[in-house]
């Protein structure tokens, strides 16, 4: 058995990230990056107005000053002229400053009788005037290579004058279930077969990250079918396998898959849930092999299949984000595994969460993985810890999991 650092970084070491592929800024959120993109023109373009009001000159704005309005400027429609003394133009949030303005008159400081305007509060030159350029100039660095774009990255690519965007296909990723006892919700279940939660569930986490899942239809435990499996997976960008991951006469996985060019790294790792995992190469698929109870798949996708994804998308590929919390209860020492027990978490009164872990830790619990907040994380041979002792947790709300 190895530990499941070496497992996450023997996983990670031959994954790339896929290649780049343009689409449109509307279909960008969430994808990753290709190349950085500077800005394709300056923003502001030119000095506007932050407020609507009158554009003038300082020196002409002294309070009690009166000034004759020459003009208006609506947003999109600049004066054609320029301010002579005691000229003001109206302008709006928005409008492009007038030659010869540098400042404005909000205009609930401003009085007005016709074209005449008594400055009721004295201006300061640059007030309430956005510069040109305030924003980014032309060149500026917006987005770098390598970064999952949220709403606010679409918004200043947009406003950089992005219509068109490079970044990483989203890898596609086969998820294959095995087991002559499983079938697919609402399918007729065999005689002492179970319902398959872990496709769905996979197939979930496998969108969370931003790639696209295929779900190829159930293996049974036969070495034709899962051979058969193998050559649908043969386009992916990773094999995910669920079950017959062990030791057992029927768990067939390795030997065959192994006639189908199967090259295995390693198959068992010191940790709990979740010992039986596969990694290895089909061919020129990267695959990995969970096991077939639905906790210890689960824990294991969040622990690897997560970082491969983002490996894949175009990112580094890092553990999901762990963050200290206080022990509700006391937890025993624990053994040469390492362990990922399931938590709820409570709100302590300096803010700092508290965890508390689930008394029954069983693997095939998918309900209590399902009401839990948080795994805590405990390395192998970690002492017994008394309550309020600070453990290390990956919030699982923190996954969108």
């Amino acid at each position: 058995m190895i530990s499941v650092e070496a497992a996450r970084a023997r996983i990670l070491a031959p994954l790339r990230a896929t290649e780049a592929e343009v689409v449109a800024l509307s279909e960008a959120w969430h994808r990753v990056s290709a190349v950085a993109m500077p800005a394709r023109l300056t923003q502001p373009p030119h000095d506007v107005s932050a407020m609507d009001g009158y554009a003038l000159s300082a020196a002409a704005g002294a309070l009690g000053a009166t000034l004759r309005v020459v003009g208006s400027a609506p947003a999109g429609h600049p004066w054609d002229g320029a301010l002579g003394p005691g000229e003001a133009v109206r302008v709006f949030t928005g409008s492009v400053m007038p030659a010869g303005a540098d400042a404005v008159l909000v205009q609930e400081d401003a009085a007005l009788d016709g074209d005449r305007l008594t400055v009721g509060q004295a201006v300061q030159r640059g007030r309430h005037i956005r510069r040109a350029g305030q924003d980014f100039v032309q060149g500026d660095g917006l987005v770098p290579a390598g970064r999952r774009l949220n709403a606010r990255d679409i918004g200043l690519l947009a406003a950089g004058n992005y219509p068109w965007v490079r970044v990483h296909r989203r890898p596609r990723v086969a998820i294959l279930a095995t087991g002559d006892e499983i079938a697919f919700p609402g399918e007729p279940l065999p005689p002492g077969g179970i319902v398959s939660s872990n496709s769905h569930a996979l197939a979930a986490l496998i969108r969370s990250a931003g790639a696209e899942p295929v779900v190829l239809p159930v293996a049974p435990d036969d070495r034709a079918a899962l051979a058969m499996a193998a050559d649908a997976a043969a386009r992916m960008d990773m094999l995910v396998t669920s079950g017959g991951a062990s030791v057992g006469e029927h768990d067939l996985v390795q030997s065959a898959l192994g006639e189908r060019g199967l090259t295995v790294d390693f198959w068992t790792i010191a940790m709990r849930p979740g010992k039986p995992v596969i990694h290895g190469r089909l061919g020129d698929v990267p695959m990995l092999g969970l096991p077939g109870n639905p906790v210890s798949s689960l824990v294991c996708a969040i622990l690897f299949l997560l970082p491969s994804l983002e490996r894949l998308s175009g990112l580094p590929g890092d553990l999901p984000p762990v963050v200290p919390a206080r022990l509700a209860a006391a937890l025993p020492a624990n053994d040469h595994r390492a362990d990922h027990l399931r938590a709820t978490l409570e709100s302590g009164s300096d803010g700092t969460p508290v965890v508390r872990a689930f008394a029954r830790q069983d693997s095939g619990m998918l309900r209590a993985l399902a009401l839990a907040d948080a795994l805590i994380l405990r390395p192998p041979h970690a002492p017994a810890l008394p309550a309020d002792a600070t453990v290390p947790i990956i919030r699982l709300d923190a996954l969108g999991l």
